[in-house]
């Protein structure tokens, strides 16, 4: 290398690591990571796909952490970019544990053979692929683990908690009145969070000698003691919470904590009843469960599996007890917590018709804030593809994966936010023993690289890969909580299904009083380190929480559904083979009908022809949409999704297509046929533009309608029957077949059907009264006459109007029960 005079060179360095040395040449940059091709290949589930960059910059190198998922330690720190040279320590993946790297002189030790100084010797990497020997139940309350910063040498390390490095003192920046915080490189206080904005809030000093947080309008949210505020005094000891990081506020110090994912959860006491109190689903319900660990929750049908799920996640709350979230109760700081929680539910939460990586990608774009730049999203979505080794995959459309693959795809959306706590319900339902073993090692990795990860299971077969199990009997009562291979041997059988036919044939055995007075109850549960209450009060029941910050605005949100939808449906070759033939067929059948000129004879078939087709166009395009995506948007609307902007991405997307078919309809259905209508022109317009508004818009109406019946149904098999009901229905009470004006009852009900609106504007463009004498075109709404044609067109957007409105509420039906408002 030639180096230029007065340019200074950033020296060579040898990076050691437990694998070998590598000398580091100020020539290039060293990627560090799993990825094989990596010039520094660290093979350690906790390091990332594309961890961390080593790079010369001037006369010195610096590392650079790559957005990895469990963080870069420079001599102690966590970083982001870091200034390092010789006698530098990192650590990949775990300040405590993670693969160790020292940058030493490029001159070879003289006794390579001596062993190291202690100054320099560091326990070896644990190989955290692999399963510990053994694993602790829990562990006692603590902070989360302070972030590292670089502070001014005046900033003295305080002895609060021995996970407590450094803080950042107030005093320290005498000349700031605030300080500002943001992941931002240029914020006072930069917190390296994806979930956190450019620029979130600020910490402002108050005259008299007070502090007050702001928020800067960031799309997550500032929390104070778990709620959402915008501005607000704090005082000495309470919490801040912005994305995964907890700010206090002790003395003149602010104490910065880092949820890096080693949570414990303690369940103490939930009991969920309905119907008044009748029906018990949970009874009393304790149990601890330790950092890192994975608990698998099995029992019989209608054991209150799911309503454990419920209550766990704080989508549906439990009507007593409490559940601390490594020491924060859940239910009161739910607003704050709940970005931590990810829940894969049985059903897939992701576009089988996408790819793999376009449907992480529009996720990102939904769950990440608004001013997260799309490099910074790609990174987080290659990383998360990386780590769920789905990297051969990325290009392959969902629904053609395996079970197995489909569900760690559904797994890596969650991981896009970095979860701590993560449950799934059924991962291995329908999957082939192969595939649960799979789904079932792939959940035990994901603990050991730092998450705490409950799964409900029916399945039996991969037990042995979990640390706890928690078994529960019919009535929602604890059966058994324990280490997996204890289980059948406490219960006294053999095999697992004796032990759940026992649960059926045995309802009067108290299976729950068994385990209480057993051993095992005293030892695993009785005796394991449990978490107080933050505060020390014995909360029961769920708490008001606010509304889901919504990590878009509503114009954003409603850009990237529009965007996701309508890919989705472009990548339907079924949909897009009928979308296309629709209108078509029907429009040829109407030709046929309507013959050269629309006579008395083929007038009214002519325009029941077209009412019928603008009907299943519309009707058809919408009446699986809501229910086929129920799980999808149950799942969206608990992170934030604004119900609102789902809906009108349905309505923007499917509206226009349908406008299009009826276009389409209309201008086949009556190419080169003579219209006479009166002097040869329309109410206001000519003939066929009036004709293809009408038929526009009763395709419309008839969407909105699908819709609104896809909201209401439980099942998709059953739209299909609906549709062909609701063609039916439209023939009847259009008018052309009944007379319906005077006609008690059945001429209100023909109000709320929108064909007979849309024949009525037909009727009244061409004067079908004059056509067609007698006394079924007598009707009032044929009449040849402006203000019965607005009222028409108008009543057809009234209806839309209207069907809207109901599936908006009907939405909210479907809905986490902690999330309607």
């Amino acid at each position: 290398m030639v180096q230029r005079p007065g340019v200074p060179t950033a020296p060579e360095l040898v990076l050691e690591t437990e694998t070998g040395s590598t000398l580091m040449s100020p020539g290039r940059t060293y990627h560090v990571g799993r990825d094989p091709l990596c010039e520094i290949c660290l093979n350690d589930a906790r390091v990332s796909w594309r961890h961390a960059i080593l790079r010369p910059e001037g006369d010195h190198w610096t590392v650079r952490d790559e957005d990895s998922t469990n963080g870069t330690w420079a001599d102690g720190h966590r970083v982001r970019e870091w200034a390092v040279g010789v006698g530098s320590e990192l650590r990949f993946g775990s300040a405590a544990d993670g693969p160790r790297a020292l940058l030493v002189g490029p001159a070879p030790p003289a006794a390579p053979s001596a062993a190291p100084s202690a100054s320099s010797a560091a326990p070896p990497a644990a190989p955290s692929a692999s399963r510990p020997a053994s694993r602790p139940a829990s562990r006692p309350a603590s902070r989360p683990v302070s972030r590292s910063a670089a502070l001014p040498s005046s900033v003295s390390n305080p002895s609060l908690t021995g996970t407590f490095r450094h803080p950042t003192s107030i005093r320290a920046l005498p000349a700031l009145t605030a300080v500002r915080i943001g992941r931002a490189l240029d914020n006072d206080l930069v917190i390296d969070d994806l979930g956190v904005s450019r620029r979130h809030a600020e910490l402002r000093a108050l005259g008299d000698g007070t502090y007050a947080i702001v928020d800067l309008g960031s799309h997550n949210g500032t929390y104070l003691n778990g709620a959402p505020v915008d501005r607000s005094r704090i005082a000495e000891g309470d919490i801040i919470g912005i994305g995964h990081s907890a700010f206090c506020l002790v003395g003149d110090q602010l104490q910065e904590y880092v949820d890096t994912g080693e949570i414990s959860l303690d369940v103490q006491d939930l009991a969920v009843a309905v119907d008044h109190g009748r029906k018990t689903l949970l009874d009393h319900v304790s149990f601890p469960v330790g950092a890192k660990c994975l608990l698998a929750v099995v029992g019989p049908s209608g054991a209150g599996k799911s309503t454990l799920l419920g209550a766990l996640t704080g989508l549906r709350p439990a009507d007593h007890g409490t559940v601390l979230y490594d020491g924060r109760d859940l239910y009161r700081d739910y607003a704050e917590l709940r970005s931590r929680i990810g829940l894969v539910p049985q059903d897939d939460i992701l576009h089988a018709q996408l790819t793999v990586r376009r449907a992480l990608v529009y996720a990102a774009e939904l769950r990440f804030p608004q001013d997260t730049a799309k490099a910074e999203r790609q990174a987080r979505v290659d990383e998360v593809i990386g780590e769920l080794g789905l990297g051969q995959r990325v290009d392959q459309p969902i629904h053609s994966l395996s079970g197995g693959q489909r569900k760690r795809v559904s797994v890596a959306l969650e991981l896009l936010t970095k979860p701590s706590l993560l449950f799934l319900d059924e991962p291995t339902s329908g999957l082939d023993p192969g595939m649960d073993r799979s789904v079932m090692h792939m959940l035990r990795s994901l603990a050991d690289d730092g998450r705490t990860v409950i799964v409900v299971t029916h399945s039996v077969l991969s037990l042995d890969v979990c640390d706890r199990l928690l078994v529960l009997a019919p009535g929602g009562r604890i059966a058994y909580f324990g280490p997996p291979g204890e289980t059948l041997g406490f219960f006294g059988f053999a095999q697992w299904p004796e032990a759940f036919e026992a649960f059926e044939n045995q309802q009067g055995r108290d299976w729950a009083g068994e385990y209480r007075g057993s051993s095992l109850h005293r030892k695993y549960v009785d005796n394991a380190a449990r978490q107080p209450q933050i505060d020390g009060s014995g909360a029961t029941g769920p708490a008001l929480v606010a509304p889901p910050p919504k990590a878009q605005s509503w114009g954003s949100q409603l850009g990237t559904l529009i965007r996701r939808y309508a890919a989705a449906l472009s990548a339907d070759r079924t949909f897009l083979a009928i979308m296309i033939a629709l209108p078509f067929v029907m429009g040829a059948m109407a030709r046929a009908l309507a013959g050269s000129t629309l006579t008395q004879e083929t007038a009214i078939n002519a325009l029941l022809i077209l009412c019928v087709g603008g009907v299943l166009t519309g009707a058809a395009n919408a009446v699986r949409e809501m229910v086929k995506e129920r799980v999808i948007y149950q799942r969206e609307r608990a992170v934030g999704l604004s119900r609102s902007a789902y809906l009108m991405s349905k309505v923007v997307v499917l509206g226009a297509i349908t406008v299009a078919q009826a276009v389409v309809l209309t201008l086949v259905g009556l190419f080169g046929v003579h219209l006479n209508a009166p002097a040869g022109k329309g109410v206001f317009l000519q003939p066929l533009v009036e004709i293809t508004v009408a038929v526009a818009l009763l395709s419309f109406t008839a969407m909105m309608l699908g819709l609104l019946v896809s909201a209401l149904v439980k099942k998709e098999e059953v739209t299909m029957p609906l549709l062909v009901l609701l063609a039916i229905v439209q023939v009847v009470f259009c008018g052309a077949l009944l007379q319906l004006d005077g006609t008690p009852v059945v001429e209100q009900l023909a109000w709320f059907v929108p064909a007979r609106w849309a024949l009525g504007a037909m009727a009244g463009t061409i004067h079908l009264g004059a056509i067609v004498p007698g006394t079924l075109t007598d009707d009032p709404l044929f009449a040849h006459s402006a203000g019965v044609w607005l009222l028409n067109l108008g009543m057809l957007v009234a209806l839309s109007v209207l069907f809207g409105v109901l599936v908006s509420r009907l939405l909210r039906r479907h809905e986490p029960a902690i999330m309607r408002k």
